[in-house]
């Protein structure tokens, strides 16, 4: 967390309101969330300058500047990115990390509790080499099933470890992950080059499907995750499996069962739904 539907989701609500302002100010309180720039060369290149576009790139902010370089901020577990246009109250100052001036009393605020996030800043060669390493989005047009196919071909993984390799795809985490192999009726263990074309194609469509549900739900929150004015997503009250462990599936009503066998992570599935009988 977040994934490409909450930062979708951020994006959305701040680049209305960051493009074309400039920074007057920017003050950094905690320098361990930097990764590859000096707090020195972050704030003199912010200072100043001008905003020109806000975009995600996987489960990055990208915000672009007037002089060339990137601000790439990912905000993992528990960051958030908010505009405020007014001054912080005491409780919306804990755990800023980063506060850039706009003007006024308006300014961009990341917060992270525990800085599990990064902030870095990258020219043109940098960028073109960091989104190069990154896989396509999976909501473009032109990422159609033959593309899905193409990205998850050659690996003995097990499916969903594949579906969250950033390499392949875009934005793609644990719970999405969870979520589309559920309505795709997919065993999340798996192993991708034993998958069906036909379980391609549900795969494909559930993908899509679960990524732009979220999106209109304007994400999930299930514990740090805030949108850009500080609300929370709503797509935690529609999950079908993530979290739901020990809980009947809506489906066939057999109890889900969680495990953290397949990548570490939590996977909550049907053996009924997902399994021999699928």
């Amino acid at each position: 967390m977040p994934e490409l539907p909450e930062v979708e989701t951020i994006v959305r609500g701040i680049a209305p309101r960051l493009t074309g302002r400039s920074v007057h100010n920017a003050r950094l309180f905690k320098s361990d969330v930097l990764r590859g720039v000096s707090a020195r060369k972050l704030l003199g290149t912010l200072r100043g300058n001008r905003i020109t576009g806000v975009t995600r790139r996987a489960k990055h902010v990208v915000i672009s500047l007037e002089t060339g370089e990137r601000m790439v901020i990912q905000p993992r577990m528990t960051g958030s990115l908010i505009v405020y246009d007014r001054p912080l109250e005491a409780e919306e100052k804990r755990y800023v990390v980063l506060q850039a001036e706009l003007g006024k009393r308006s300014s961009m605020v990341y917060r992270d509790v525990r800085r599990l996030g990064t902030i870095s800043l990258l020219d043109e060669a940098a960028w073109a080499a960091y989104t190069a390493a990154i896989g396509p989005e999976p909501l473009t047009d032109c990422f159609d099933r033959s593309a899905f196919v193409k990205r998850l071909q050659g690996t003995r993984q097990a499916i969903k470890k594949a579906l969250m390799d950033q390499r392949r795809i875009a934005g793609i985490g644990n719970i999405y992950a969870n979520e589309a192999l559920f309505r795709a009726r997919i065993d999340p263990s798996r192993r991708t080059d034993r998958l069906s074309d036909e379980d391609m194609k549900r795969l494909y469509r559930a993908v899509r499907h679960v990524l732009r549900q979220a999106i209109r739900a304007g994400g999930t929150t299930i514990r740090d995750y805030r949108n850009a004015t500080g609300g929370k997503g709503s797509y935690q009250r529609i999950l079908l499996v993530y979290g739901r462990g020990g809980t009947p599936c809506r489906r066939c009503r057999t109890p889900l069962l969680t495990t953290h066998d397949i990548d570490g992570r939590a996977t909550t599935f049907c053996w009924r739904c997902q399994g021999a009988g699928s």
